[in-house]
């Protein structure tokens, strides 16, 4: 029986193996999926974790639960050795070790994008993962606390000003969301005042939001503006040392809370540990069809999708034109890969991957968003309905789309849960030395109003 490799169990390599145990027929192939997390996380979810508008178990879909069929490796690939068909396993427990395999589907996805900036290191979050997102919350509900036991001044100031670097969905979405969450947590903190909340976008470039044009980004950064936030175009985060922000601008201000959203880099594993060909950015060279290599020389067994291959557009009507690295695409490029290692297993013809876009949108708070499609806009209200009927829809299987549902209908009825639960971070804490973890006391907003 060959075997398949899949390399990550993000979007594009959930989808294939998940693909895969569906059309392969019993003893065809067998399917291995190494990835360090046990879970697929579901990213678009991640702005509405930070709001706990979304359970944060929610956005993560379980490999073993939903790929049944298929060997999961807890671990990560550090090595590919193509030619000799190899790769070399780092596993959560023991040694490095060598896994043989006679296909090969690289979808171990990019990496958070990092800038030398001093103090980032040490006090940014990033948000690409669910553990980032329960932290950002945490941190916001924890500052509320701490600062409703100060009096006016300097630290209550800090305690309640947060800074996201990054202009991208990414950075907006999770900026809107969480702006929301911090407006709406004054109405239980009558000791904070409106005007000593403070957030802050910085954008490196003259405009936010690049997948939507002119007028539109133009019209977020108003929104935002109107909600009482501080955009800062054409601008970069100079130093962050201690929580105390400089800009390239000359705007300086102390924020306890420091999201970091500047992007993708290439996998330092595709960039720098195959032999497989890899273009000017360390992104995998891929065809139309996914197959690793070029249309002149292609790598037999070789295929990739993904935030970590540069996948040709084929509607862009020009070569050398890459396809978005988004989650839209990559869990279509998955669907398609599993079907083309497939038909290549049974001597069948491929398809190449064409995909035209069915817009963009994105959520920008509790009941706020934006939809466009060529010169059709939507704002606000309705375009926040489509947005969250997209996702729990876009999310895979019906276990997780009643499961989100369901916590918007309790949060519509009830409220947003405002319980901080940072103590989970140090939990042995009271255990160990008797002392209590200095978080705040578990509350919602249903229970205070009552």
């Amino acid at each position: 029986m060959r075997t398949i490799l899949v390399v990550g169990g993000g979007y594009a390599g959930f989808y294939t193996a998940w693909k895969l145990e569906k059309k392969l027929r019993p003893g065809e192939a067998r399917v291995v999926v190494v990835d360090p997390r046990p879970y697929m996380t579901y990213q678009p979810f991640l702005p509405e974790v930070l709001a706990g508008s979304v359970e944060a178990r929610h956005a993560a879909v379980s490999l073993r639960r939903h790929l049944r069929h298929t060997k999961l490796i807890s671990g990560r690939v550090v090595k590919v050795d193509h030619a000799h068909r190899t790769a070399t396993v780092r596993p959560a427990e023991g040694p490095d070790f060598p896994l043989g395999y006679d296909i090969l589907a690289v979808t171990a996805g990019a990496v958070t994008r990092k800038l030398a900036v001093p103090g980032v290191a040490e006090q940014a979050i990033g948000m690409k993962h669910v553990e980032e997102a329960v932290a950002i919350r945490d941190r916001l509900l924890t500052a509320f606390d701490r600062a409703a036991t100060l009096e006016p001044g300097p630290q209550r100031r800090k305690l309640l000003t947060a800074t996201f670097v990054g202009g991208g969905f990414s950075g907006v979405e999770g900026f809107g969301e969480l702006l929301s969450l911090a407006t709406s947590l004054l109405r239980s903190y009558p000791e904070l005042d409106r005007n000593e909340l403070q957030f802050h976008l910085v954008e490196a470039r003259d405009r936010i939001l690049p997948e939507v044009t002119d007028r539109p980004g133009e019209w977020v950064v108003r929104s935002l503006q109107k909600r009482g936030a501080h955009v800062h175009l054409n601008a970069q985060l100079l130093a962050a040392t201690d929580g105390h922000v400089v800009l390239s601008t000359g705007d300086e201000f102390d924020s306890e809370l420091i999201v970091w959203t500047v992007g993708n880099a290439a996998n330092p594993m595709v960039r720098s540990h195959t032999d497989l060909p890899i273009d000017g950015r360390g992104m995998l060279v891929v065809r139309a069809d996914l197959r690793v290599g070029t249309e002149s020389e292609p790598v037999p067994d070789a295929w990739g999708a993904g935030d970590d291959a540069a996948v040709p557009d084929l509607t862009a009507g020009r070569p050398g034109v890459a396809i978005v690295p988004n989650a839209q695409n990559a869990v279509r490029q998955g669907k398609l890969l599993a079907k083309n290692i497939v038909a290549d297993l049974r001597g069948r013809k491929v398809r190449p991957y064409l995909h035209h876009s069915f817009g963009t949108i994105a959520t920008l708070g509790l009941g706020r968003g934006i939809f466009q499609y060529h010169g059709i806009v939507i704002k606000g209200f309705l375009a926040w309905v489509m947005h969250r009927g997209y996702h729990v829809l876009a999310v895979p299987s019906w276990e997780r789309k009643i499961r989100v549902f369901a916590v918007w209908l309790t949060a519509a009825v009830s409220g947003r849960d405002i319980v901080s639960l940072a103590s989970v971070q140090d939990p042995r804490r009271a255990f160990v030395t008797g002392e209590e973890p200095g978080e705040p006391a578990v509350r919602s907003e249903h229970a205070q109003s009552a």
